[in-house]
């Protein structure tokens, strides 16, 4: 069986980016190990043993700069999830996560969007 391991976020800044994924948004560091001088492996993810992780790449080109928070083109690209919107919620809020409407109730669950430090649009989602 196959699953989907990891996902690749551009970034304009290593360390940035590693603080703002776990300080704001309260993923682990899974891995951070240095390739070369000038790039490193670094893997983020909410839960470290379950569900896809985040591969952080550093910005290389200007192709890549341009690409950094428009990934896919202005919609939410990413979903993450929580058990208990509430309390994760008021976190992020705490952190300056920067919400792009107010919290609202869908078939599916509590919902509300967000865009992260680069602008890549998220839902912030708890399910039903």
């Amino acid at each position: 069986m196959s699953h989907l391991g990891m996902i690749t976020i551009v970034v304009d800044n290593y360390d940035e980016a590693i603080d703002y994924y776990t300080t704001a948004l309260g993923f682990t560091l899974i891995e951070d190990t240095k390739m070369s001088e000038t790039k490193r492996w670094v893997v983020i993810a909410p839960d470290e043993n379950s569900g896809a992780q985040l591969l952080i790449a550093e910005a290389t080109s200007d192709e890549q700069r341009a690409a950094i928070g428009n990934q896919t083109g202005g919609r939410v690209g990413f979903f993450l999830y929580t058990d208990n919107f509430d309390r994760d919620y008021a976190r992020m809020q705490e952190n300056n996560v920067a919400f792009t409407e107010e919290p609202r109730h869908e078939e599916f669950g509590k919902v509300i969007v967000f865009a992260d430090k680069y602008g890549n649009k998220w839902d912030f989602i708890e399910r039903r």
